[in-house]
């Protein structure tokens, strides 16, 4: 209760108080925890000289793509006794648009791109021409597109070259006192990239992650304690962005070992703190090593799916031909686990992958590339690196047969061919059985293994220059 009346009286001596304004002096330090879903919280303490009474506090280097709605101020040295009775964003910026709206009805000066000057009163700056009446009175039309530069007499009042948070706020003393400003913003952004060396055995990688960062916030961040945060944290997508994704980055790398980035969990997230404080410019890029484990175990293998897609059982699929896709394509895939016995022992955030491999002049040439999910410590990760160029499949309907009204009984035959010269390789065939849910094999050439309730897989070696044909039959049953 002593608070609300505190903030009342507060509130109606304000008028009477001799406002003291002041601009942002310098950072006393900065904390930026960047999330991988375009946010950024930021954190950012300034020391002002601050008057017993009002005092207007103007805040111009934040991020440009700032949150306004998350904004929080709050003194450190005298938190009881400062108190903020307003809080304001300003971003009525100086462009050429504002500038024509704000001169209605006031002479300016345009030159043509051809040099021809006209100066007159301003009508209209709407529709990408602007309207003038000259001292004659004659009408004149601009095409703004044709147009070299514009003059106006000075800055209106209101119109700020920066985006700028205002504080109206009273003090109970004068003097120093550090402040702190929270808030979040848009335009931040990381990611993960891991670049891995195949062995030519295919049996163990080196990986290397990088944490790529990205700022087209508005703003740079200068020795800033920086946090990445790896997760999916829910957030509430606001219809009014704050933010203009057009701005193209620059690109920069700064060499940390792995070692200067500690990982700690965090909530049900997984946090990284760069160890060492890190300038982050406005719209760049940049990169830090995170992550390294070398001689990791690791493994190739290939898959035949020529199934179709399959959506669910909502429907009996009667129609003879709908299974055939005609797919001759075998997927080549890479394998590793990330636990601690496999050699690398750690969280891989979300990010893309680039698996290179030597040649023989020791040259790394790149053999694929994809992304992967968050994946903790102890998961395999499986990747899908192209298709092989040596290994054709062939999947053929050999039997489709309407047994009553409610069973349908079909045959496939799938042929599995190897052109390597001295290599043997095993295909995993996996099968979709999309018809209805009710099936059951009554025939296989080789033994399956059920995936889940509509998937089964078949594995088969292949020997060099050879072909191996399996085939099976399913028979579906459904409700009459």
């Amino acid at each position: 209760m002593f608070k609300r009346f505190l903030l009342l009286v507060v509130l109606l001596a304000l008028p009477a108080m001799s406002l003291f304004a002041q601009d942002t002096p310098a950072s006393d330090g900065v904390s930026v925890t960047i999330y991988n879903q375009g946010t950024a919280l930021v954190r950012d303490r300034r020391t002002l000289e601050l008057t017993e009474g009002g005092n207007i506090i103007n805040f111009t280097d934040v991020a440009a793509a700032i949150d306004p709605t998350s904004v929080t101020f709050k003194s450190l040295t005298d938190p009881e006794g400062t108190v903020v009775i307003e809080q304001n964003y300003v971003y009525d910026l100086v462009n050429s648009s504002a500038l024509l709206e704000r001169y209605l009805d006031e002479t300016i000066q345009i030159t043509a791109d051809d040099g021809t000057v006209f100066s007159g009163q301003l009508l209209s700056g709407r529709n990408g021409e602007a309207i003038l009446r000259t001292d004659s009175g004659e009408i004149m039309v601009i095409a703004l597109a044709q147009v070299r530069d514009i003059r106006f007499p000075d800055l209106p009042e209101g119109l700020i070259t920066r985006p700028t948070l205002r504080w109206l706020i009273n003090s109970v003393q004068t003097g120093a006192q550090q402040v702190e400003l929270t808030y979040l913003t848009g335009g931040m952004n990381w990611t993960a990239d891991y670049n891995v060396l195949l062995a030519n055995d295919s049996n163990s990688l080196d990986l290397n992650g990088w944490v790529t960062l990205n700022n087209t916030s508005g703003t740079a961040y200068t020795d800033a304690q920086v946090k990445l945060i790896a997760g999916d944290v829910n957030r509430v997508q606001d219809e009014e962005k704050f933010f203009d994704g057009g701005i193209v980055a620059e690109a920069s790398a700064q060499a940390f070992a792995p070692n200067d980035v500690q990982q700690r969990d965090f909530f049900e997230y997984k946090l990284y703190e760069i160890s060492r404080p890190v300038t982050i410019g406005m719209n760049e890029t940049k990169q830090v090593e995170f992550v390294s484990g070398t001689e990791i175990a690791a493994r190739t293998f290939y898959v035949y799916d020529s199934s179709p897609t399959f959506y669910g059982y909502y429907d009996i699929l009667a129609d003879q031909y709908y299974g055939q896709t005609g797919i001759t394509t075998v997927g080549n895939y890479l394998e590793f686990t990330t636990d601690e016995a496999s050699g690398l022992g750690a969280d891989l955030p979300a990010g893309r992958m680039r698996v290179f491999q030597e040649d023989v002049d020791g040259a790394a040439l790149l053999i694929g590339e994809n992304t992967i999910d968050h994946t903790p410590e102890g998961e395999d990760i499986q990747i899908y690196l192209g298709n092989a160029f040596d290994l054709v499949g062939e999947r053929v309907q050999t039997d489709f047969q309407i047994v009553t009204g409610n069973v349908i009984r079909e045959t496939y035959e799938i042929r599995l061919r190897n052109r390597k010269e001295d290599e043997s390789v095993e295909i995993r065939v996996p099968e979709t059985l999309f018809r209805w849910s009710n099936w059951q094999i009554l025939a296989s050439s080789l033994p399956y293994e059920q995936l889940n309730s509509n998937t089964i897989e078949f594995r088969a070696t292949v020997e060099p220059g050879a072909e191996v044909v399996l085939s099976y039959t399913v028979e579906y049953v459904w409700p009459r």
